[in-house]
Formats: structure tokens, C-alpha cells, sequence
């Protein structure tokens, strides 16, 4: 650590650890399932956000400190890759999720994104009617003469449906090669998604998990990236900003970076999630940056806040 740094690392912090100690110790996995239904999926950035809030609420939880009954499993989790994995889950394979020990989190619903979230009820989520009726041309044959009363408007077409609102389930960590039985069997691949439409801005007085802007992921893979920027944002704040983001609901964004901004970003001290590279994209690239607006300031003399973790 820099004698520059003018804060200490807490006890919890990834960063006291060498990353070989951390591959020495006995490998966990922070199990995380998504609801997807076929006639309701959410969308993608309310996903992610739900995600990132679930991580924060299990390490908040009182039952993963001190003496809790999760707090050893979470403490080993902690020493070693944090790694994550999400699947996904619909109907009674949710159900029988649902019975296991954890805790389930939902998100906003709609395009995750507009102040307050979106309702089912947006308009812009639909069409717009079609303007005028269609009539007879008195010039075609095919309707008839030009006396003929025109044909009945076509329907408008039906607004499309808003996203359900996400549910994420977040468990305590388990050895990696000892999931139980009821989630072991749930899918991890194919979880795709996507945004009815853009979303909008965030609250920069929030704070923000921004993607990398050069990798193309799954939704299950930038789930659990949005969770490791979660995750790393929380060992840096001080107990206060901590209780604070609870108080508040664990409010942030997760929005796709601009790339004109990221090489910034990367650079900036924030803490950065370095994948390890176990599926789907190479070993270190950066993957998100957590803009926590208590860690913003001040990091010109900051070591590295960068961490290799797991994800699939």
C-alpha cells in the first residue's frame, strides 16, 4: 500500500490479499438466479441493476457478519476469487429456488432507467395507432364503385408488453464443485436479454457501475460483472457511506460507458473488475468501473483498486 494513501484498507477489503493467496485458498462461488418466464422477461439494465443490488444486500446482510450463520461461508467466499455465477430459473424451477436459504430482490420492471423506473403502463412502449381509415379507391375494381361504404379501420396493432420487473435470488457461497441439487440443475447459458429501449441517463449523485463499452457479454455474464462492482465499491467505503447506500435502498445504475470516457475511467483509482477470464471474454480485461461518489476524488496517489475475479 502507498504511504501515500491516506486510508487505511479495511479488514474486509480484497485488495490486503496477494492474488496467489487468493488462488491458494479453497475456491467458492456466490450463486445468483435470475427469473426469466417466457411470457415476461425482464430487461437487460433492470437485470443488471437488480444483480448488483442482490450482492450488496447479502454482504450488508446481518446473517454474513460476525457470528451469522453465513458469516463463515461468506468470509472464505471473501479470501479467495469472489467468483459469481448466475442461472436462471422460470415457473417451478423458481419455485424450488425460492425454498433454499437466501434472499430475493427485486428490481424496478420496464426499461430500468427513467427516473422512479417505469411503469407497465408506458405509452412508449407500444406503437402509435395507425392515423386515418383505409377506403375504397372508387378507381379499383376490386372494392367495388365509389358508393360502396368503406371498409372497417384495421385494428392497431397491440402495445407491446413491459418488461416484469427482475428478480434476482441471491444465496450464500458454496464450494464450487458442491452447489445444491435444486440449483445445480438450472441453466447458465442462454441468458439473453434486452432493453425495450435505451436507457436514460443515470443519477451521477448515485452511484454508477459502468460497463466496458469494448466487450460484448451475455446478460448472465454482465449480471455478475455489475455484482463484482458492486461488491468492490462496498470494501471501500467507510462504514458510513456503507449504511448510507443501504439506507438508500442500494440505489445505482449500471449504464454502458461511453468510449471516449473509459480509458479515463480505467485510470481514474475507481475501483476496476479485471475478469479472470473463465468464460467468454479474455483473462484481465477491465470489465466494469464502480463510480461510487464517496470513492470519486482524491485517487491521483491511490495503489491500483483493481481486482481479477470469477464470473460465468
Amino acid at each position: 500500500m502507498s504511504s501515500e494513501d491516506p486510508r487505511e484498507i479495511r479488514s474486509d477489503s480484497p485488495f490486503r490479499h496477494r492474488a496467489e493467496s487468493r488462488d491458494a485458498a479453497p475456491q467458492f462461488v456466490l450463486p445468483l438466479v435470475v427469473r426469466i418466464e417466457k411470457s415476461g422477461p425482464p430487461s437487460r439494465t433492470d437485470a443488471l441493476e437488480t444483480a448488483a443490488r442482490a450482492v450488496l444486500e447479502i454482504l450488508a446482510d446481518e446473517r454474513s457478519t460476525g457470528e451469522g450463520e453465513w458469516a463463515q461461508a461468506v468470509r472464505d467466499w471473501q479470501d479467495a476469487r469472489i467468483r459469481k455465477v448466475v442461472r436462471r430459473a422460470r415457473g417451478a424451477e423458481w419455485r424450488k429456488a425460492g425454498t433454499l436459504p437466501g434472499i430475493t430482490v427485486t428490481g424496478a420492471g420496464g426499461p430500468a432507467a427513467e427516473s422512479g423506473g417505469a411503469t407497465a403502463t408506458d405509452a412508449a412502449t407500444g406503437t402509435s395507432p395507425a392515423a386515418g381509415a383505409y377506403a375504397g379507391d372508387p378507381g379499383d375494381a376490386a372494392t367495388g364503385s365509389a358508393s360502396d361504404p368503406a371498409p372497417a379501420p384495421a385494428p392497431a396493432p397491440a402495445p407491446a408488453p413491459a418488461p416484469a420487473p427482475a428478480e434476482v435470488r441471491v444465496f450464500p457461497p458454496v464450494p464450487l464443485d458442491g452447489w445444491p441439487k435444486e440449483l445445480a440443475k438450472l441453466q447458465v447459458s442462454g441468458t439473453e436479454l434486452d432493453d425495450p429501449r435505451p436507457p436514460a441517463a443515470p443519477d451521477r449523485t448515485r452511484p454508477v457501475l459502468w460497463l466496458s463499452p469494448e466487450l460484448e457479454m451475455s446478460a448472465g455474464k454482465a449480471m455478475a460483472q455489475a455484482g463484482h462492482g458492486a461488491q468492490l465499491a462496498w470494501w471501500e467505503l467507510s462504514d458510513a457511506d456503507r449504511e448510507a447506500w443501504r439506507e438508500s435502498g442500494f440505489a445505482l445504475s449500471v449504464r454502458t460507458a461511453d468510449p471516449a470516457d473509459w480509458p479515463a475511467l480505467t485510470q481514474s483509482g475507481l475501483p476496476v473488475v479485471r475478469d479472470a477470464g473463465f468464460t467468454e471474454i479474455a483473462p484481465g480485461s477491465c470489465t466494469v468501473v464502480a463510480d461510487h461518489p464517496s470513492l470519486r476524488g482524491g485517487y491521483g496517489a491511490r495503489p491500483d483498486r483493481s481486482r481479477a475475479v470469477g464470473s460465468h
